[in-house]
């Protein structure tokens, strides 16, 4: 079963509240573009109009549409390994789910593959997991300790739903940023206000990041990263149509079809809990070894560094692949990283030097990572300092 993909790639049941914390980060300008389309907002006058929409709609309002993802981040190309579905073949390519949301209580996330479907439908305490490749049909029972009915999981902060990537990058609006709104743009074929933000550092790889919100319900609808030099995205994720009415009732209802096979699983709440807690402890761990040297877009992380720990992680846990060959799937994308990378010394000593649009990363033979979103010259530099 594959719902970890769905978790990763998020329902869109969260919109933009959190970005009104940005309004308070210091004075932004606003500019427009050829004949608007909206009325001219400045940007923070554009963010407390998101957060008043998203408390007036208590959260988010019912609709539909179909979100595509396309990353070109100039990794190296991901071997075969038998699918196309597991997290890593999100850092490459274009992969597209379709998302109904009527409430709290009813969603359905279904992602098309090349002659396949695989759904999850949650409506109360009716929730079913579909797989029309496997031809099975999985009813999921979430257990709660309290005897109270828990809603489905909460998107993680890695996953990059439009709405968590446009909270995610609006925190990023400070002193080390330009800031500007475009007003005349579309999405899905609809009006949208556009949030540019450009790093004012030349040491950073991004050239700016475009995030466009809904002239009507102020609902992020697509965020663009660009790589400096490119005239097209790095990383675009957002929708393609999108309708906000209420879905129509059978969209979130679901029936086996003849001949399937029926299974029946239980998801623990204290398992969601025990993951989310690994997970914290694991980041806590992590940000305790990490030194970060310097500020803003060109901030770079120094951790130390064991090739043979990274291989384990990728690896998976005590070595093992997975049922789903993600363990595999990684390591045969860090070998082919490694093998990209660039040898490199200087009065610091040497390493490998890694290059992606959007990231540059030295592994050093001392035993240090150095990673960021700064050009290599930048990387070398902090490495001589640290």
């Amino acid at each position: 079963m594959r719902r970890g993909t769905f978790v990763r790639w998020g329902v869109p049941i969260a919109a933009a509240a959190v970005i009104g914390a940005a309004i308070g980060a210091g004075p932004v300008i606003a500019a427009v573009s050829g004949e608007p389309t909206l009325p001219e907002r400045s940007a923070e006058q554009l963010l407390a109009d998101a957060a008043a929409a998203t408390v007036k709609d208590q959260g988010m309002r019912p609709m539909s549409g179909t979100v595509q993802q396309t990353a070109s981040l100039g990794l190296p190309a991901l071997p075969a390994t038998g699918g196309d579905t597991g997290p890593l073949s999100l850092l490459s390519g274009t992969h597209e789910v379709k998302v109904w949301y009527g409430g709290e209580n009813k969603i359905r996330v279904a992602m098309p593959t090349h002659l396949n479907e695989t759904n999850l439908i949650y409506n109360g305490d009716q929730s079913w997991y579909w797989d029309s490749a496997a031809n099975t049909a999985t009813r999921l029972r979430i257990k709660a300790d309290t005897g109270e009915r828990p809603g489905l999981p909460t998107p993680q902060p890695t996953d990059m739903t439009p709405q968590q990537a446009a909270q995610r990058l609006l925190a990023q609006v400070d002193e080390h940023t330009a800031v500007r709104v475009i007003n005349n743009a579309e999405v899905a074929g609809r009006p949208v206000y556009q949030l540019v933000l450009a790093p004012k550092a030349g040491a950073s790889l991004v050239q700016e990041v475009r995030i466009a919100l809904d002239g009507e319900t102020y609902m992020p609808l697509q965020v663009q990263l660009y790589a400096k030099g490119s005239a097209e995205p790095a990383y675009q994720v957002g929708f393609t149509q999108v309708t906000f009415t209420p879905p129509a009732p059978e969209n979130f209802t679901f029936t086996p079809p003849a001949g399937a096979k029926v299974k029946e699983a239980t998801i623990g709440e204290e398992n969601i809990g025990q993951k989310a807690e690994e997970r914290a402890e694991h980041a806590a761990d992590m940000a305790g070894k990490a030194k970060m040297v310097g500020d803003g877009w060109t901030t770079v992380a120094v951790v130390p560094f064991s090739l043979s720990d990274l291989q384990a992680q990728a690896a998976g846990k005590d070595g093992q692949a997975g049922q789903d060959g993600r363990g595999t799937q990684a390591n045969a994308l860090l070998d082919s990283v490694l093998k990209s990378a660039t040898p490199v010394n200087g009065t610091w000593g040497s390493g490998k030097l890694i290059r992606t649009k959007l990231l540059t990363a030295l592994l050093t033979d001392d035993g240090r990572l150095l990673a960021g979103a700064v050009t290599p010259e930048e990387l070398v530099r902090v490495a001589g300092t640290q």
